[in-house]
């Protein structure tokens, strides 16, 4: 069944609520993991790949869209929650959900799973409520109060959104059974929500139960795009540099040649990028070459192969190179490479139009208006580029940096006479206003 498939609509949403329903309300939740939130996005562990996002929030998407259409979420949750995916280089294979429909997924975790099957059981929205872990959120653990019974009913949600949302429900059983082998190799602490809620042997059992006859769990083929995604997030994890002359070498490794075209795609996606990271730019581009070899034919892995070969030309310090290697869909990958090109040529305006079009219709990417606000800047038009800045703090719910870029930009304004700037410090004013009253609400939160 596809992700777009209708689906009849239960009578009452079934999502676990947060401890026993009565301790927080929905704003309340929605502000806590703002506060949260805010304190991660300067951990310097912290990363935006655009790469890695734009999967991750793909198989998130499928999960809300067919949580919506089984009537698992709310109409309330769904418009007040952010449903927003953040990453964190960590190599631990972790993952963690946060109040307020925040979901923090760990390098280490999609460096790991095998196959996008897997990694979607990993963040399902229904197992989400029950996974509230890491540094940040260890202060108001004490506030879930799952039951079993609760548990049992996350799970089924989880495993009843699989199929619906277009992954194969086999993947959710393996990716348990990964997460309880790394919880027994790796008991750090990192896994709070395991040993008070341990994978017991007959929850495992349920979850088998769950397939229909004669689907016992199979190994489900990774694609060559999860291949992909998967090596980069392992480079991305910062493993050290004897680790990546490792992977440089895999593929000269005997017997390469007879390995799986998936393994092959990673060998030769992990070698490339771990190359320019060593700024051995020839290698780079011969270990992606050989990586176009294997993906031919696979239109979705030729652009994940085309994004890395721009991304090495850029690198090099030869942006009109990596232009030339950009494929031509304009997702937000592209849009940020296209862009870092162009400024770096000095032609910020044939880019200016298409970042203006992405932040309205996300207003929340802090990245993309920093890259405006560089856009503006190199244009010649200071008060839009302050403007720019002041919207990625924002983004960031760091509403004192916001109040004080907004504010610069009201001292520029006042020194023009621009008709375009007298608009633009229209839109300042209010939007400072918004800030200030913002900021107020957050400190009367400490």
């Amino acid at each position: 069944m596809g992700a777009g498939a209708a689906l009849p609509a239960v009578a009452q949403p079934s999502l676990p609520t947060l401890g026993d329903g009565s301790a927080l309300t929905t704003g309340e939740e929605r502000r806590l993991g703002d506060r949260i939130i805010r304190e991660l996005y300067r951990d310097p562990d912290y990363i935006d790949d655009p790469v890695l996002v734009e999967y991750v929030q793909g198989l998130w998407q499928a999960l809300l869209a067919a949580a919506r259409a089984r009537g698992e979420l709310s109409p309330e949750l769904d418009e007040r929650f952010a449903w927003e995916v953040l990453l964190g280089r960590d190599r631990t294979v972790n993952a963690f959900a946060l109040p307020g429909g925040y979901l923090g997924v760990h390098l280490g975790l999609i460096g790991v799973v095998a196959t996008r099957d897997e990694l979607a059981a990993s963040k399902n929205p229904g197992a989400a409520q029950a996974m509230m872990v890491g540094g940040q959120a260890v202060a108001i653990q004490n506030q879930l109060n799952f039951s079993r019974d609760m548990e049992r009913e996350a799970d089924r949600i989880g495993y009843g959104l699989m199929e619906p949302s277009g992954f194969a429900p086999q993947g959710f059983v393996s990716m348990f059974d990964k997460l309880q082998q790394a919880n027994r190799l790796n008991d750090n602490g990192s896994w709070p929500y395991l040993r008070s809620h341990p994978l017991t042997t007959q929850r495992m059992a349920d979850m088998q139960s769950r397939l229909p006859p004669g689907g016992a769990v199979q190994p489900v083929a990774p694609s060559l795009e999860h291949a992909m995604v998967a090596a980069r997030a392992r480079v991305l994890s910062n493993p050290g540099v004897d680790a990546l002359r490792l992977w440089i070498a895999e593929p000269q490794s005997t017997g390469f040649a007879s390995q799986p075209a998936a393994r092959r795609a990673a060998a030769w996606y992990t070698a490339a990028l771990a190359s320019s990271q060593l700024r051995d730019f020839a290698a780079a581009r011969t270990a992606q070459a050989k990586l176009d070899e294997v993906v031919r034919g696979d239109a979705v892995a030729q652009r994940q192969s085309q994004r890395l070969a721009a991304e090495i030309e850029l690198a090099a310090g030869l942006p009109e190179a990596a232009l030339q290697r950009l494929p031509q869909e304009a997702g937000r990958p592209e849009l940020v490479l296209r862009t870092q090109a162009l400024l770096r040529v000095g032609r910020p305006a044939e880019v200016t139009g298409a970042l203006q079009t992405w932040v309205v219709t996300h207003p929340h990417d802090a990245a993309a208006w920093q890259l405006l606000a560089s856009a503006w800047q190199a244009q010649g038009q200071p008060l839009r580029a302050v403007r720019a800045e002041a919207e990625s703090h924002a983004a960031r719910y760091d509403y004192a940096a916001a109040v004080d870029r907004f504010k610069a930009g009201q001292d520029l304004a006042r020194k023009s006479s621009s008709a375009a700037d007298y608009i633009e410090a229209s839109i300042i004013d209010t939007r400072l206003r918004a800030m200030e009253l913002l900021l107020k609400e957050q400190a009367a939160e400490r």
